[in-house]
């Protein structure tokens, strides 16, 4: 019994590892730089004429 313990307290640390270091890369890679963007991204209309698009830009050239 007390081997099966022990296996699971270190199978949870090494998943509280992994947990831990995914946070930290996210961080650092700027996953959590722009919280609100893709939000209120979803709500813009692309077929409102006022909005700046790339094919609004590339036909002006």
């Amino acid at each position: 019994m007390n081997g099966i313990l022990g296996f699971l307290f270190a199978l949870s640390g090494v998943f509280v590892l992994l947990i831990v270091a995914g946070v930290f890369w996210s961080i650092r890679h700027g996953q959590f730089d722009d919280l609100e963007g893709p939000a209120e991204r979803i709500l813009m209309d692309d077929d409102d004429p006022l909005l700046p698009t790339r094919r609004l830009r590339d036909a002006d050239d």
